[in-house]
C-alpha cells in the first residue's frame, strides 16, 4: 500500500461523493481521481519527470492542490509542497537544496516566478490554470507500484533560525499517521474536515488533505477568513463537523455567538501552543470540544491529542497516538522519571526518515530509533506530556532555567491582551533576563506597571520581564507561529 494507490481506492468507494466543497463548487472523487491522472501524463511526457524525482508544490489553497499532489505521486515522483508566502529567494533555496527542475504554480505569481526562473533556467513549469478534467488515454502509473519505505513527501521546516530543512516522509509514515488521527479523531466518511491554514503546512496536509481523502470524508475549503464570521458562515453553509486550526482562531471563536445547530463535533489546536486562557474562553462560550494536540514536520506531523472521550488535561498535549511512543529524556537520550523536566522524544513508524541531504542533522535528530524534538518538556504520573518550551528558547538566569511559555501564560491572564511572546536579553549580571512583547486587544493600552505589579504576584522574581513592549501585532510566520528570532533582533 501506498499513498497512491490508498488515494485511488477511496476514489473508486466513493467516486461520485463530494471530496472537496469550494465556496459553491462540488468536486468529486472521480473528478480528482481524473485530473490527478491528466498531471502525472502531463509531467512524464512533457517535463520528463521520472520515479525519484522531486517536483514542487507551489500554490495557495484551491483543489487543484490535491489534483497535483497525487499526480506527482502517480508519477513516482516526491511531492515538495513550499510555502505560498516565501519570497523568490527563499523559494530558489529549496528548489537548489530539493534539486527540484520542475514547479507546479498557479497564475499570480509571475513577479516572483520571473525571478526564479531567471536564477535556475529552464526550470519546468506546470500551472493550474491549463488542468485539464482527464488524460487523453490510459496512463500508467508509475507510483503504483511504490512500497511504503519509499519516500514520498520532503517537509521543508519554518527555518525559524538558518535555513530550512526537508524532512523526508516515506509512503508508510504517513499512512501510518492517517490510520492513527483515523482512529484518535474518530473519523468516519460522513465527517466533513474545515480547511482553513495553508495546505502546504504538514499540520492541514495530514489532517485536512490525507485524513479525509483517504477515510472517504469531505473536505470544506474554506474560501474566505476574515473576519472569523465568515469561516462560522462557510461551516454552517457545509455542514463541517470538524474544525482543526492555530490558537488565534479558537480566540476569536471564542467571542463569537454560534448557533444552537452549529454543525461541529470537533476543534482540534495544533501547529502552536494553545494558551490556557483561551482553552478557558473557548470552553466557558461552547460546549464543541477543544482538544490541543502536539506534532511535528519530522512526524508526518502529529505525534499525541488530549483524548476526545476520557480525561483532558488543560496544558497538556495530552497521550500519544495510536503506535506512537513519547519519552522524556536527558542529554545522555537516558529516559528521565515521570515528573522530571527534559527533552520529548518520539517513536513510531510516523517518524521521518531523516532530512534531506543532512546526514549530520538527520544523526543529531535521529539517536537509537527516537526523534529528538528539541522541545522541552514533562510527563505526568498518568502519562500526558506537557511541553514547557523549546530547547533553544529556554533562558538561564543565574544558571536558572526559565521557561518562556509560562511567563506567557501568565501574561495571557492579564485582561486586554490578545498575544504574548517572550525572549531572553544578554544581561552582564544574570546571562540573561526575560523581555516581554505583547499586543493588546483593540483600543487597549498596556499599562506597564500595572501589568508588572500583576505579574510580581504570580511569577518568581527572576522569572518577571525587565520590559514589556507593546506592538500592534507580533510577527508571525505563515502558519501562525509567533517569529521569536524577529522579536530577538528588535
Amino acid at each position: 500500500m501506498n499513498l497512491t494507490t490508498a488515494f485511488l481506492q477511496s476514489a473508486e468507494r466513493n467516486a461520485t461523493k463530494a471530496a472537496v466543497l469550494w465556496g459553491d463548487a462540488e468536486r468529486s472523487y472521480r473528478s480528482f481521481a481524473d485530473q490527478s491522472a491528466w498531471v502525472t501524463h502531463h509531467l512524464r511526457t512533457r517535463l520528463g519527470v521520472k520515479p525519484g524525482d522531486r517536483v514542487g508544490l507551489w500554490l495557495r489553497n484551491c483543489p487543484e492542490f490535491i489534483s497535483a499532489f497525487f499526480g506527482i505521486l502517480g508519477a513516482g515522483a516526491i511531492v515538495v509542497p513550499i510555502n505560498n508566502f516565501l519570497k523568490a529567494n527563499e523559494v530558489g533555496y529549496i528548489l537548489r537544496d530539493g534539486g527540484i527542475d520542475v514547479l507546479v504554480t498557479e497564475g499570480g505569481m509571475e513577479e516572483t516566478l520571473e525571478r526564479l526562473t531567471a536564477a535556475r533556467p529552464g526550470l519546468g513549469l506546470l500551472r493550474t490554470e491549463t488542468f485539464e478534467a482527464a488524460p487523453a488515454h490510459p496512463v500508467e502509473l508509475p507510483g503504483l507500484g511504490q512500497e511504503d519505505q519509499d519516500l514520498a513527501v520532503i517537509i521543508y521546516t519554518s527555518g525559524t533560525t538558518g535555513h530550512p530543512k526537508g524532512a523526508m516522509l516515506s509512503h508508510g509514515n504517513l499512512l501510518h499517521n492517517v490510520e492513527s488521527c483515523r482512529h484518535v479523531f474518530e473519523t468516519v466518511e460522513v465527517d466533513r474536515f474545515a480547511l482553513v491554514l495553508p495546505m502546504f503546512h504538514s499540520f492541514m496536509l495530514m489532517v485536512c488533505v490525507l485524513l479525509p481523502l483517504i477515510v472517504g470524508g469531505t473536505i470544506v475549503l474554506v474560501k474566505s477568513l476574515n473576519p472569523p464570521k465568515n469561516i462560522v458562515r462557510e461551516i454552517m453553509q457545509h455542514r463541517a463537523t470538524v474544525l482543526p486550526a492555530i490558537p488565534q482562531l479558537f480566540r476569536a471563536l471564542a467571542h463569537i455567538p454560534l448557533p444552537p445547530d452549529f454543525p461541529l463535533r470537533l476543534c482540534v489546536s495544533g501547529a502552536a501552543p494553545l494558551p490556557l486562557e483561551v482553552l478557558r474562553e473557548f470552553s466557558r462560550q461552547h460546549t464543541i470540544p477543544l482538544v490541543e494536540g502536539y506534532g511535528l514536520s519530522e512526524a508526518s506531523p502529529v505525534v499525541s491529542v488530549n483524548p476526545i472521550r476520557g480525561i483532558q488535561k488543560a496544558g497538556s498535549i495530552g497521550l500519544p497516538i495510536l503506535g506512537v511512543e513519547i519519552s522524556i529524556r536527558n542529554g545522555e537520550n537516558k529516559e528521565l522519571p515521570r515528573g522530571e523536566t527534559g527533552e520529548v522524544c518520539v517513536r513510531g513508524g510516523n517518524v521521518m526518515l531523516g532530512y534531506w541531504g543532512k546526514p549530520e542533522e538527520t544523526d543529531s535528530a535521529l539517536r537509537e530509533s527516537w526523534l529528538h524534538t528539541g522541545d522541552v518538556g514533562y510527563m505526568d504520573s498518568d502519562g500526558y506530556t506537557y511541553i514547557t518550551d523549546r530547547k533553544k528558547d529556554m533562558l538561564l538566569v543565574n544558571g536558572i532555567n526559565v521557561y518562556p511559555r509560562e511567563i506567557e501564560e501568565v501574561i495571557y491572564q492579564y485582561p486586554g491582551v490578545r498575544e504574548a511572546a517572550v525572549i531572553g536579553k544578554p544581561d552582564s549580571r544574570k546571562g540573561e533576563h526575560p523581555v516581554a512583547f505583547v499586543s493588546m486587544n483593540d483600543g487597549v493600552v498596556i499599562d506597564e506597571l500595572a501589568l508588572f505589579h500583576f505579574l510580581k504576584d504570580r511569577l518568581a522574581d527572576y522569572k518577571l520581564p525587565r520590559k514589556v513592549f507593546q506592538l500592534e501585532m507580533l510577527p508571525r510566520n505563515a502558519t501562525g507561529k509567533i517569529l521569536k528570532t524577529a522579536l530577538r533582533e528588535m
